[in-house]
């Protein structure tokens, strides 16, 4: 089983982060980081060269996760995922029988989130497994 945590460098996921490396210590579990390099639309030229944009800031993020991870002596694995964060973070947990999944929250309400589609508001209506939603203080 593992602990899987959607990570992109906002505020929002360092705190999702630090949470999930907390539950991943205290459990014992494989911290699996996801970045979903998933662009927006999905047809001509722009399309291959936004992902390879995407693809790349998401390598940047997760070696940084990946740092702060094994500094505190978590066990962890990256997944650079060609899909939305909401989609890829399914799709990782799935594949990895992830016991949760971790996301941080942009502050923002949850009629926002309903309306705009947030990534915890995805989770939280379409995964099958528990969704820990980390909010972000100032």
């Amino acid at each position: 089983m593992a602990v899987v945590v959607g990570y992109d460098e906002s505020p929002g996921a360092d705190a999702a982060l630090a949470t999930a490396i907390s539950v991943a210590l205290r459990f014992g579990e494989v911290l699996v980081l996801v970045y979903g390099a998933g662009p927006p639309g999905g047809l001509g030229e722009e399309s291959n060269a936004h992902r390879d944009a995407l693809r790349e800031i998401g390598r940047t993020a997760l070696s940084h996760a990946v740092e702060r991870a094994r500094a505190a002596g978590v066990d962890t694995r990256i997944e650079l995922v060609d899909a939305k964060p909401a989609q890829a973070m399914l799709e990782v947990g799935e594949r990895h029988d992830a016991s949760v999944l971790v996301v941080g929250t942009a502050g923002e309400s949850p009629l926002k989130g309903a309306m705009l589609g947030s990534t915890p508001h995805k989770l939280l209506h379409l995964s099958t497994r528990p969704v820990l939603c980390v909010p972000f203080a100032d």
